[in-house]
This record gives C-alpha cells, structure tokens and sequence, in this order.
C-alpha cells in the first residue's frame, strides 16, 4: 500500500486524493490518521499532499483543479504562473475553471464558472489541464492588473510571435467576454522597428526645440540609443521584441545600474508611449534635462 501511494504521490507532486488513497489500499481511518499524525496535509476537501513540506506551485494547482474534478483547468493566474508568464503570489487562492457545472465552495479556490471551454483553449502542463497561454492571457485581463496582464502578453508575444493571433481566435469565440477592451488593445498596441522608433523621438526632440541629442552612443561597455552628455542623460527604447521578456528585463536593469554608477540617468521608452502619449513623452524628456 505505501508504495503504491508513494508512486501515485510521485507522478503528481505528491498530491492525492481520498478515492486515489482508498483505491490504494487506504482506509477512512487510516487517511484521518496520517493527517493527524502529519504525514499528508489535507489541502482541499478530498485533496491532501504527501509530507509536510510546503506545496509547490505546481502542487497547489494540481491540488485545485483535483479538488474541482472532472473537466476543470488551472486558469487565470495559477495558468499564468504554470507557463511562467507571471510569479506566483503567496498564500493566494489557486484559480479554476470549470464548464457549466457548480463543483462547489472551495476554500482557497477561486472558482470561474463559463458556459463552454474550447478544446483550443485547454492544454495540460505536467499533466494539470490549465488554459492554453492565449486564453489564460485573455483570464488576466479580467482579474490581475493592467500592468501584469501587459506582461504576461509581453512574455508569451517572446515565446510565441504568433500569440495574438491565438489571442484574437479567444476572443472571436467570446466577443463579449469580460475586460475584451483591455485586451483589444493590447494586440492593437504598436510594435516600431528600431529605425523607426529612433526617427519618431528625433522629430519629437526637433519639434520641441530640446537639444540634439547623439544616437547609437558606445558607453561603459553598452551602446546608448539616444544621449544627451551635457545633460547626462540617456534614453533606452524599450520595444516588446527586444525587452519583454524576464531575461533582458534583468540585463536592462543591470544596464541601468551601470550607468548610474557612471553618473548617468536612463529614460526608457515604450512603442505605445512614441505613438500614442508623443506630448507627455516630450515633456518627460524635458524635465528629466533639468
């Protein structure tokens, strides 16, 4: 029996449910016992995890969407943090969703209830059903802030350049569904190649009488996109392909540390903000001349 539950417990991050124990071998008693004793921790109703260590991420969701069976998928923000788009946040609830049914209350399960779930919008993730990235990014929209659901759709738009496209497909199954706003303007946000991005800063900085500044600048072992040196003042674009995704956030961060060791400031520039924002960006790039 104990190698049996072991190898359940093995295949599933160490998390089993009460039929699972019972078919093992296991008894009423004997599953109140190990819980008593604390050799499992009863994480849901009918849901426990093996050991006394704390659950990993993938052991909450597995435990969630265990908990809601059958047919229901880690979403939302457990999908987000399953794929890496987003960190997971401490002690919050585990999301799931199910279609149609009502599996009922869950303590430490945020429960989303919708009438159908696509098969293009359901995957599995070692094993958990979860959302598919598109349809977990389209989740977010409606329960995270704009800026983590802005980067999770950055980190998947690295991953998979094709991602708004899956991202539009959600959304022309379920054209009404919650925040679509947010979302249509997240695919609808500009992506500039460098050259062009460049060239609309330069008018901008012309058309506001603001010092020429020097373009394509090597300094401190990096190339500066825009510097002004009697200000010290460097101005980095900050465009999706090149930036969004954790890695080249932390080398950007790393970038900036430099500089300002060096004495100098960095202003970094989104696509969105050189379309759609060009008279706040100026008077950005003003003041931080002062």
């Amino acid at each position: 029996m104990e190698r049996a539950i072991a190898r359940i417990g093995g295949r599933q991050d160490n998390v089993i449910t009460d039929d699972q124990l019972l078919a093992a071998g296991s008894t009423r008693g004997a599953i109140a016992h190990r819980t008593r004793v604390k050799r499992m921790q009863r994480l849901h109703r009918g849901v426990y995890l093996l050991g006394a260590a704390p659950p990993s991420p993938m052991a909450r969701a597995r435990a969630g969407v265990l908990a809601c069976q059958p047919d229901a998928v880690a979403s939302h923000r457990s999908a987000a943090c399953l794929f890496g788009l987003l960190p997971e946040i401490e002690g919050a609830d585990v999301h799931v969703t199910v279609a149609r049914r009502n599996p009922g209350i869950h303590p430490g399960i945020r429960l989303h209830r919708v009438k159908e779930l696509a098969r293009p919008d359901v995957t599995t993730i070692s094993g958990i059903p979860v959302t598919s990235m598109a349809r977990t990014i389209c989740d977010l929209a409606a329960t995270e802030t704009a800026r983590d659901t802005e980067h999770a759709f950055q980190e998947a738009l690295y991953r998979d350049k094709t991602i708004d496209r899956a991202i539009a497909a959600v959304l022309g199954r379920e054209p009404r569904r919650r925040a679509a706003p947010t979302i249509r303007s997240l695919l609808q946000d500009p992506r500039l190649t460098r050259s062009e991005r460049e060239r609309r800063v330069l008018k901008l900085i012309a058309q506001a009488q603001l010092p020429k500044p020097l373009t394509n600048v090597p300094l401190h072992g990096y190339v500066a996109d825009v510097f002004w040196p009697q200000h010290n003042l460097i101005l980095e674009f900050d465009g999706w392909q090149a930036h969004g995704h954790r890695h080249a956030f932390e080398s950007n961060r790393k970038r900036d540390q430099v500089m300002l060791a060096a004495g100098l400031r960095t202003l970094r520039v989104t696509d969105r903000q050189l379309t759609n924002e060009p008279i706040a960006l100026t008077a950005r790039i003003a003041q931080s001349m002062r």
